[in-house]
């Protein structure tokens, strides 16, 4: 029995982790029609997104906690007292794990469009690293926007490139 708690309550706090990465597409946003647009990175500093707290994490350390309070003292009331402090603690935990585990590491870029507008997106760190002056692209699918580097580009940072789009290929 006890085995059986501590593998749900792991598995409700497996299950809370999620990811806004913008290498990560989502199932239901695979074969979507999305809107691109064309922008120039302004500029790019680090943020972090803050951990959710859907109450999974709580719950399962309440769970667990109960259990563990339960099995201390002698008697009944004894063992219903841990019960309860063990639970309060077992929340308290697991609500600050939960938190600390859905926490990311994010950038906030900010663009410009070609109309002059300027845009604020903030994304999960990627694969890929934008700096100020690189030409990206803007994909928005459902109301949710990624920014990622205009096709055919290399960065602004490599090889003493300007951030420029490559150039086409000469066949022979």
């Amino acid at each position: 029995m006890y085995l059986r708690c501590i593998t749900l309550a792991l598995a409700a706090t497996l299950a809370a982790c999620t990811t806004t990465s913008p290498d990560i597409i989502k199932r239901e946003d695979a074969n979507r029609m999305s809107s691109v647009l064309d922008a120039v990175v302004l500029s790019v500093r680090p943020v972090t997104v803050e951990g959710q707290q859907s109450g999974i994490g709580g719950t399962a350390g309440g769970v667990v906690g109960a259990i563990a309070g339960g099995s201390l003292g002698s008697g009944r009331r004894d063992n219903a007292v841990g019960s309860v402090l063990g639970a309060v603690a077992g929340a308290v935990v697991g609500n600050a794990i939960e938190r600390s585990t859905t926490r990311e590491d994010a950038v906030e870029v900010l663009v410009q469009l070609r109309s002059g507008e300027r845009r604020a997106i903030v994304q999960a760190k990627g694969g890929e690293e934008l700096r100020a002056g690189d030409p990206v692209i803007i994909v928005t699918t459902g109301g949710k926007a990624r920014v990622t580097l205009a096709p055919g580009t290399t960065p602004s940072g490599a090889s003493g490139t300007s951030g420029q789009p490559a150039a086409p290929a000469q066949r022979s």
